[in-house]
């Protein structure tokens, strides 16, 4: 069984060129790639935030234990009477879902593994879940396979592996209603993200790369 875990963490002020050096330097995924527990791993940096992307095989692994390296050089989260360096991000979209390990093993050799950021606006964001759950969960037309949104707060993360794997999903959908878009630009999701300050774009923005490692280069 193949669960996918999608983590943020904030780096402390100054301390971001330091933790991810850190996060470089260290084996400590990539030997949980080797050892099978992992299928793929991946961290991306974006100003002071840390991205984690993991694919858990059988049993689950907290952050820690992918990325601990990077621990001394985070901040911790408010709201938990114990402390926490890491928030779970909450998976509102993908195309497609583990069947089992056999299913989600990729086919063909992924040349670039991208981190992708982008804002909504807060009066938008039951907005984006509702019909992005619709898309998802009646199967209302295929895409990427592996590709991923996640979100905290009013902040998106995206998980895309290029190039691009488009099938059918193997697992049912949840829904057997027909409230989807026939024509999804219908749905105005331009309405729904917030600008970038810097150049007025909207969307997802590519962010830099840590490191990313899978299960198929280790044997």
């Amino acid at each position: 069984m193949i669960t996918r875990m999608i983590y943020r963490a904030e780096f402390e002020e100054g301390q971001v060129s330091a933790g991810v050096k850190a996060l470089e330097r260290s084996e400590q995924a990539k030997q949980r790639i080797i050892q099978g527990e992992l299928m793929t791993a991946a961290a991306y940096v974006w100003r002071n935030s840390l991205f984690l992307y993991y694919e858990c095989i059988d049993s689950r692994l907290s952050p820690d234990e992918i990325a601990g390296a990077a621990v001394p050089y985070l901040k911790d989260w408010p709201g938990h009477a114990e402390p926490r360096k890491w928030i779970p991000m909450i998976d509102v979209f993908h195309f497609n879902e583990p069947a089992d390990t056999e299913h989600w093993l990729r086919k063909e050799r992924v040349e670039k593994r991208v981190g992708r950021v982008a804002h909504l606006k807060p009066e938008m964001i039951s907005s984006y879940i509702y019909y992005h759950y619709q898309l998802q969960e009646e199967r209302s037309f295929t895409g990427d396979k592996y590709e991923i949104i996640a979100m905290h707060e009013n902040l998106l993360f995206g998980y895309q592996e290029f190039p691009k794997v488009i099938e059918e999903p193997v697992v049912p959908g949840r829904l057997k209603t027909k409230g989807t878009p026939e024509n999804w630009q219908d749905s105005r999701m331009d309405l729904h993200f917030q600008p970038w300050e810097e150049d007025g774009y909207l969307y997802f923005k590519p962010i830099e790369p840590i490191f990313a490692y899978y299960i198929g280069d280790y044997k």
